[in-house]
């Protein structure tokens, strides 16, 4: 009788055991490694980002912030600021930089962040004061489906690489979207030699006023 009990027992336990199993959550795939110095950084932007909706997974949350982290500390030694945004800006005017405008810090946190394939993120591209001198680009955070002006601002280039996270309403320049040229970086026609073109930043060779292509 012990003996019958013992074995309905562990029939139990083992039968709850793949049903738990089945319960948990996947982990998403993919690694990425932040700096110490980001660490708690990463964690608060993951915290943001998860409070932007219930509808939104904390892992994948998680998985952006740690991938936003890990690539800018990736373009910071590839870019080597020097200096103000600026100065860096005539850094690049004068071909002493390759890369660091505001519009190519953003083109390439997008094409990282678009690789991790998220299903309850949203990336946005977003843009104040659009062909003028004093444009500027950020990528906008969102829930799925949630309202662009609703989504969190990630801004790097007026921190000299550092990632900078707030709501897009709380900054004190208004932004606007512009799908059309977040799908052309995605689709690889905005390169180096296409995105100096189309934009007008201090500092930035061409002296014509030109909008985004597309637009």
């Amino acid at each position: 009788m012990h003996r019958v009990a013992g074995l309905i027992i562990i029939f139990a336990l083992w039968t709850t055991g793949f049903a738990t199993a089945g319960q948990q959550p996947q982990k998403l795939p993919g690694s990425f490694e932040v700096p110490r110095s980001d660490l708690t950084n990463a964690e608060a932007l993951a915290n943001q980002l998860t409070a932007l909706s219930p509808r939104v997974d904390r892992q994948e949350a998680t998985l952006l912030a740690d991938c936003a982290y890990a690539t800018l500390s990736q373009l910071r030694r590839q870019y080597r600021m020097f200096g103000t945004p600026i100065f860096n800006n005539f850094l690049i005017y004068h071909g002493l930089r390759k890369r660091g405008y505001c519009y190519q810090w953003t083109a390439d946190l997008l094409v990282a962040l678009d690789a991790l394939k998220l299903k309850t993120l949203e990336l946005h591209w977003g843009e104040s004061y659009a062909g003028t001198w004093r444009e500027n680009n950020c990528l906008v955070i969102t829930a799925n489906g949630q309202l662009f002006e609703r989504g969190m601002m990630l801004e790097c280039w007026r921190h000299m690489g550092h990632l900078n996270s707030h709501l897009l309403l709380s900054d004190e320049d208004r932004y606007f979207e512009n799908r059309k040229y977040a799908q052309r970086v995605l689709g690889g026609s905005a390169g180096p030699s296409a995105s100096n073109s189309n934009h007008r930043v201090a500092f930035e060779k061409s002296t014509i006023a030109k909008t985004k292509a597309g637009d």
